[in-house]
């Protein structure tokens, strides 16, 4: 079955080879606004290093999220809504600040300023007036922002603590303030252009004092530079004008990352967690008069670990001597900072708090996998999964029907989700881990869905048997990496080390450090099959961080393979490419290597990915990025004779912006020279072989996007900031969209059991398009008015229509100018009844569609145009075509049945009204008309058959558990078991039908003797020539 259904995707494909030399045709722009994509999940928060909340309102909160823009709540966390779609050019958020005597006025500073490995550029500081409806960009700088407080009294002046950019020197670092709400700000503090602000606190009670903390740090692709001499606390008394440096018992020297906070009950007690190269100096001080002097009451490595990467400290709002930690834990110590005990949260590597201080109970924290709230002091917190935020570096596939999509979700696990559910309790019912870690890429069996391969940082990789719940680790070489000099490491694994199942043999597995290391026995056995393919610059393989912290998890290790591809045409061609700007390929096999890198290569610049055409064996596209280096410019490269040339495909001019760095690039296996290619704020398309993009966002939103899989007719993206979206749209653009063919080829559909129902409660994925998507495209101008769309089922007994103009039967087609998309339910129209009529545990909805070619007939009342749709059978189902043939015709013979019962049923209503205005005619001067009798007679046996055939007494839905069933219900019933089967109907089903044949030729009876006296009482009223019944 599955072999058919790769079929079925091939002989779609062959539908647009013959155009394929043709010149490129672009894609109307109304067609690319119009995509749609589906956000499938997972709702496992990602990371947040920002939140805020509302003193006033216990239910409403903010969270900003490292990719995924900035969310609100309004139901204490049980729900969250994203709140900066459509107005931020950004996702990275690294502060929010709420006015709380007006609480519709927010501040936002973009970027977050906790800047791991793969942190994303803000672009400055976003304003808005009405909780978060409209935003205003009212400060644009790139940078990281750590901090932005408001003056308690005026919500106009405002200061921003900016880190700058963390991929090198910026004259944009420092502290801001804006005295007008925004509309300008000025530089008040500036060190130099490697130090920026980390922390800023106002007083509480004299709002022209501040306390800045000050931090140099940047980073580099092999290394952090945490800290310097420049670093550490700064007031200012002035409101900002002028600043001094505050040393009194405060480390000196090279210090690091600083966090600052003061006591609302007591402002002159303070506390700083001051990170510094002198490690017995580093820990947390504490002040008694405002920060004049200092001393350290407690240096625990739990509250200063990794510090460059937490250093949060926050005040309780209402108790003098209680304050708290955020790093791996949530921290509390009640007696100044002498002593702290940990505060459980649903996550760990915490960032941020905000305290309701009229009610300090309330809290929201933020940290690596989402924000929580808790309304009982830290005891219990809401959930984060409920929020679509994951961060994926990487996304595949598999070949199961419908496939599962993978990936390694950043400070999480591995994660599989399915692309379509069956329904049920709620999606996290479909999700599991699939082994290995955050960082690595998972590969999966193509044959057994079963067996997966997953990576993990140090070059850990695991081998899942998810079937028999065994895992291995199967590590090339296992040699901790931690605290270790790259030199001094065998095999460099990157956090990021790619992982590959060989197309031709399911037990050669690649895995790369700055060798290719090749398996062929399933990952039990490597060997090296290259030699170093980077620049194995000593220079850049010392011990990351410092000078004051070193952080070695891997995401650091430099000078490794970062992309690798085998050929999909044979098995011998592998292409490999560096972070550090290199690109190989061997055509043997990795018996010999051959540099082939680009000469308009940047220097340093990272191959994120390698794709090789899977039309052309000698084409490829690498996407480089080298915004690491502080170089923000797109890089796609492509060879179509192996190597030996290169051409640059983005100058920045020809529609992906200069400063949107590319991280993938896919081509349409369908369309050859269709491209798809993800940047670091949304997603581009060309037509033309990349020669000229277009943005293709549609609903997407601005996030980073970090890979893609075309999968048969759909886009697989993984986010870093939004988790998994898919676009079921790719039919629409690989064809040539013209005007004289309005109805667009359409792909085959798969009837199956999918659903898009879950329990009440639950947070779902956007909702997969169940059945025949048929894409409609009207030109500007067009009339459509007489427009028409009609389905019709290969044997022409069923059909589906849907009109501009709908008839009885029909329904409603909605159109507007541009691309249509229309979702047919694999259903025929459903069966005529009775206005009113209520089934108990009947569905009447129209038969499902019969596997086979259907004609889609599509008309504007001038001209008429067809496609054929092609139904196909859910390719893990043993049954047969001829199977549901036979549930076809069952079902066609019980809606037949139906509709001869309620065409009985209405016939016999209108003669009823009719007589009754007869009778109302005829007594209408009291007096008693010969034919009288007759009428009362025929209305007696018109309420006996009625009575017989459907429950006079049901009204609403459960009234039938009232009443008993009648001839209708129980056709009804069985229409609706035999068509809510996937299967031959049983033969208790055939014996029903027989049984309800013969109730209904009974009741036709009844039926044919009432006309028969309808006959009879027309005859004498016609000799009077009277008013008479008219019948159907």
């Amino acid at each position: 079955m599955m072999l058919r259904y790769l079929q079925r995707v091939l002989l779609f494909a062959m539908l647009f080879v013959l155009g394929l030399d043709l010149p490129a045709q672009s894609v109307p722009s109304d067609v690319l606004s119009s995509l749609h994509y589906r956000m499938i999940g997972p709702t496992r928060g990602g990371r947040s290093t920002a939140v805020s909340g509302v003193n006033t309102d216990l239910f409403t909160y903010y969270m900003g999220t490292t990719g995924g823009g900035v969310w609100k709540t309004v139901d204490g966390g049980n729900t969250w809504k994203n709140v900066s779609d459509g107005f931020f050019n950004v996702g990275s958020i690294g502060a929010i600040a709420v006015y709380q005597a007006n609480p519709g006025i927010i501040y936002v500073g973009a970027g977050s300023a906790c800047i791991r490995g793969n942190v994303s550029p803000g672009d400055g500081i976003y304003k808005s007036l009405d909780g978060g409806k409209t935003w205003r960009h009212v400060l644009k700088i790139q940078a990281q922002i750590g901090r932005i407080v408001i003056q308690p009294d005026n919500p106009d002046i405002a200061y921003a603590a900016v880190l700058g950019n963390a991929f090198g020197p910026s004259a944009d670092r420092g502290v801001y303030r804006t005295t007008d709400g925004g509309a300008t700000w000025r530089k008040v503090h500036f060190i130099s252009n490697r130090t920026g602000a980390i922390d800023l606190v106002i007083h509480p009670r004299y709002s022209n004092i501040l306390f800045a903390g000050m931090w140099t740090a940047e980073r580099k692709p092999w290394t952090m530079v945490d800290g310097s001499d420049e670093g550490g606390l700064w007031k200012s008394t002035d409101g900002g004008d002028t600043w001094n440096q505050v040393r009194n018992g405060l480390p000196e020297g090279i210090v690091g990352r600083i966090g600052i906070a003061i006591s609302p009950v007591n402002p002159d007690r303070m506390w700083v967690l001051q990170e510094a190269a002198e490690e017995t100096t580093g820990g947390l001080y504490q002040s008694e008069d405002g920060g004049i002097s200092w001393k350290k009451v407690n240096r625990d490595h739990n509250l200063r670990q990794r510090a460059w990467y937490y250093s949060h400290v926050f005040a309780h709002p209402t108790e003098e001597h209680t304050l708290f930690v955020l790093n791996t834990g949530m921290l509390k110590s009640t007696d100044d900072g002498k002593n702290f005990t940990r505060i459980a949260t649903p996550h760990g590597d915490n960032h941020d708090l905000w305290i309701n201080p009229l009610n300090p109970q309330v809290m929201i924290e933020s940290n690596d996998g989402g924000s929580n709230i808790s309304f009982n002091g830290g005891t219990s917190w809401s959930t984060q999964y409920n929020q679509p935020t994951a961060e994926f570096y990487r996304v595949t596939t598999d070949g199961q029907f419908p496939y599962r999509v993978y990936g390694a979700q950043q400070d999480n696990t591995t994660i599989s989700i399915p692309s379509e559910t069956g329904g049920g309790l709620s999606p996290i019912q479909y999700w599991y881990p699939v082994g290995g870690g955050e960082s690595g890429y998972v590969a999966v069996d193509p044959q057994n869905p079963d067996r997966i391969f997953a990576g993990n940082y140090i070059g850990q990789i695991t081998l899942l048997y998810r079937d028999q719940g065994r895992a291995r680790d199967v590590v090339a070489y296992p040699q901790m990496h931690d605290g270790t000099a790259p030199r001094d490491i065998k095999y460099r694994f990157q956090w990021n080390a790619p992982i590959h199942i060989s197309h031709f043999n399911r037990n050669t597995i690649y895995h790369c450090s700055q060798f290719v290391h090749q398996s062929t026995d399933g990952g039990i056995t490597w060997s090296v099959i290259s030699p170093d393919l980077t620049t194995n610059n000593d220079a850049q393989q010392d011990i990351p961080g410092g000078p004051v912290q070193h952080d070695h998890t891997g995401v650091e290790l430099y000078n490794t393979i970062f992309a690798f591809e085998e050929s999909p045409h044979d098995p011998f061609t592998l292409w490999g490419g560096s972070d550090d700007g290199l690109v190989h390929i061997t055509r043997d096999g990795g018996k010999t290597w051959k540099e082939i890198t680009p000469a308009g290569m940047p220097a340093q610049g990272t191959v994120n990915s390698i794709e090789v055409s899977p039309h052309s064996p000698g084409t490829a596209y690498i996407s480089v990025y080298k915004y690491r280096d502080n170089d923000y410019r797109p890089y796609v490269f492509r060879t179509n004779d192996f190597g030996r040339g290169w051409e640059l495909l983005t100058d920045g001019n020809n529609g992906i912006p200069s400063d949107h760095f590319v991280r993938v690039v896919r081509e349409d296996p369908v369309r050859q020279g269709l491209l798809y290619a993800g940047t670091e704020y949304g997603l581009y398309l060309s037509r033309d072989n990349g020669n000229s993009w277009t943005s293709m966002q549609g609903n997407l939103p601005i996030v980073p996007i970090s890979d893609l899989e075309v999968k048969g007719n759909d886009l697989v993206i993984a986010t870093q900031g939004r988790s998994f979206w898919i676009l079921d749209d790719l039919p629409v653009l690989r064809a040539d969209i013209a005007t004289s063919q309005p109805l667009l080829p359409i792909a085959d559909a798969y009837r199956t059991q999918l659903s898009n129902n879950y329990g009440g409660g639950s947070t779902s994925p956007d909702q997969a398009p169940l059945g025949a998507l048929i894409y409609l495209y009207q030109t500007s101008g067009a009339d459509w008015s007489q427009a028409r769309l009609t389905i019709t089922s290969p044997d022409s007994t069923q059909s589906m229509v849907l009109a501009v103009k709908p008839k009885e039967g029909e329904q409603k087609l909605e159109l507007k100018p541009g691309l249509n998309r229309i979702l047919w339910d694999l259903r025929y129209s459903a069966p005529k009844v009775e206005k009113g009529s209520v089934f108990s545990l009947a569905n009447t909805r129209g038969i499902r569609a019969v596997p086979g070619n259907h004609t889609v007939v599509f008309t504007d009342g001038r001209r008429t145009v067809s496609q054929t749709l092609q139904v196909l059978i859910d390719p893990r189902w043993t049954c047969s075509e001829a199977d549901l043939q036979a549930q076809f015709q069952l079902s066609k013979q019980c809606e037949g049945l139906l509709q001869d019962v309620h065409r009985m049923i209405g016939q016999i209503r209108t003669i009823r009204e009719q007589v009754k205005s007869l009778e109302a005619w005829g007594t209408r001067d009291n007096s008693k008309p010969s034919w009288l009798n007759q009428s009362q007679q025929l209305t007696t046996a018109i309420n006996e058959l009625e009575n017989q055939l459907i429950q006079t007494k049901s009204e609403s839905r459960q009234d039938p558990i009232n009443y008993p069933s009648m001839l209708d219900d129980q056709i009804a019933y069985l229409y609706s078991i035999v068509n809510a089967q996937d299967d031959r109907p049983t033969p208790g089903c055939y014996e029903r039908y027989d049984d309800l044949v013969n109730l209904v030729a009974e009741k036709k009876t009844m039926y044919d003797r009432i006309l028969a006296e309808v006959n009879t009482l027309n005859g004498a009223l016609k000799q009077l020539d009277a008013p008479y019944v008219r019948l159907n």
